[in-house]
């Protein structure tokens, strides 16, 4: 009778795995066109058979080939990254002297787990015949990103220096030295000035004269982006912070201006809620993404700006006190236009040749008597006002020389927009002074500036009246903004001490 075959006996789970790690190994030493085998400084301990037919072509032979650190035999290896990061690079493409290779590499480990070297593969040469379609795919994808990242890149370098701001007069000056001044700093700037007088134009140009210019410059108007949504707009969020959110996460305003400069447009309406989280990021140069409990460092200086006076909300309990001291390092004023004056030329000739670029017309002259008119004007908008009235007119006419004439249509926008604003409860409060105005064929007479300016001031006083001096809800009755509307209040604050 014959006897059965004898049994192995069992291996332990230790024994198997080695056995299936020197299996696997030697598998792919025969099958794959070439093997390396570094230890972990790097240095080249064996090659296979396979691989000795590419050291020819890397000006190499086997015997200055081992014991040698593969950065100095093999042109842009990543194996040395392996060993020191444990981590795998399972498909690369490589390309040197040799051609262009489809490699794999691993991390080689002891029994304690430490990284003891690292083994590449060579899966295929010449990729690029026999797997063209996957290679154009990839070229395809890495043309876009590179075209996104320049894109990106561009979007975010400053497009204005300090020459940008165009003015000779005394304050004009005064600005640009101040400026330069504070670029030479990583001091918070504070931008202070009326809507419209250049605070963004004169950010981007603290950036460009800093030493920060070459990285990005980010801009962020908090009174254009909804309250909700500002904590993830500045700190990012998590991957599945909620639901609906990116798996990636996102990043927020600090990462995205990180090493660079990040704007902060209207901080004056910023929510209390909120401005104890930017205080700690301006402190300790640090963020935390929403829904995530990992702190990230961020290098981000910060240039804010406001219309608005931060002291008088401070005194109203209106805006944080420390914040605004931790703001408030850097203060500059930016003087309106009516303020200097003597600019408005210099700025006219600059605005019209702006927009003559951007129309694709040509540039229109303005007559001595259009620049009288001009300079006669109020300006509460500043000049982004003046340039809306020289694009206005500009665009209106054929005229190669623009006079008074062709600045009424925006005269008359002005006027019908600050009407447009003037609801049933203007007309009830400007009624006692009838014989000042409509109700007296002199009234009408009188410069349209100042017409304009008392229908608005009795249409907002009327709007905290019927409010009962909530400026949210009386900017929504008037349809107008809410920085428009503390613009307006910042001239007229005898209305809120009505209140």
């Amino acid at each position: 009778m014959d006897t059965p075959p004898a049994v192995p006996e069992p291996l332990d789970a230790e024994r198997v795995l080695e056995l299936a790690a020197r299996s696997l190994f030697e598998v792919f030493a025969t099958t794959a066109m070439g093997t390396l085998v570094i230890d972990r400084r790097h240095r080249v301990v064996w090659i296979s058979e396979g691989y000795k037919r590419f050291l020819p072509a890397l000006g190499r032979d086997e015997g200055d080939f081992v014991g040698r650190r593969v950065e100095d035999v093999i042109p842009n290896t990543m194996m040395g990254r392996v060993v020191d990061s444990g981590q795998p690079i399972l498909v690369d493409l490589l390309s040197n002297q040799a051609g262009t290779f489809l490699v794999s590499r691993l991390p080689l480990k002891n029994e304690h787990g430490e990284v003891i070297g690292a083994v590449g593969y060579v899966l295929l040469d010449h990729p690029e015949t026999t797997m063209q379609p996957l290679l154009a795919k990839f070229s395809a994808l890495q043309a876009e990103l590179d075209a996104a990242r320049r894109d990106l890149a561009a979007a975010r370098r400053p497009k204005y220096t300090i020459a940008s701001f165009i003015g000779a007069s005394a304050p004009a000056l005064e600005v640009k030295r101040q400026a330069r001044r504070v670029a030479g700093t990583d001091s918070t700037v504070l931008l202070l000035g009326e809507t419209g007088t250049g605070k963004e134009l004169l950010a981007q140009a603290i950036h460009a004269a800093s030493r920060r210019a070459a990285r990005p410059f980010v801009g962020v108007n908090i009174a254009a982006v909804p309250d909700t949504l500002l904590e993830a707009e500045f700190f990012g969020v998590a991957p599945g912070a909620y639901t609906g959110a990116d798996r990636k996460g996102r990043d927020g305003k600090f990462k995205l201006a990180e090493g660079g400069t990040l704007f902060l447009d209207e901080i004056g309406d910023m929510p209390l809620a909120l401005q104890a989280k930017l205080l700690r990021a301006l402190q300790e140069q640090e963020v935390e993404p929403l829904g995530s409990n990992r702190v990230e460092r961020i290098d981000v200086r910060v240039v804010a700006a406001t219309s608005r006076d931060l002291g008088a909300m401070v005194a109203a309990g209106q805006f944080r006190a420390d914040l605004y001291y931790r703001l408030n390092v850097l203060p500059i004023r930016l003087p309106a236009l009516r303020e200097r004056i003597d600019d408005l030329e210099a700025l006219v000739e600059g605005l019209a040749e702006d927009i003559a670029r951007r129309s694709g017309l040509p540039a229109k002259a303005l007559a001595p008597e259009a620049l009288d008119w001009l300079a006669a004007q109020p300006w509460p908008g500043n000049i982004r006002e003046l340039r809306n009235a020289l694009e206005q007119a500009t665009l209106m006419t054929d005229d190669t020389v623009l006079e008074p004439r062709h600045f009424g249509a925006a005269a008359a926008t002005a006027a019908t927009a600050a009407t447009a604003t003037a609801a049933a409860g203007a007309a009830r409060a400007s009624a006692p002074a009838a014989g000042q105005g409509g109700g007296h064929p002199g009234g009408l007479l009188r410069p349209l500036h100042e017409q304009v300016g008392e229908v608005e001031r009795a249409a907002i006083g009327a709007a905290l009246a019927a409010c009962g001096g909530n400026r949210v809800a009386a900017a929504r009755l008037l349809g107008m903004s809410r920085a428009a509307l503390y613009d307006r209040l910042a001239r007229w604050p005898d209305l809120l001490a009505a209140r």
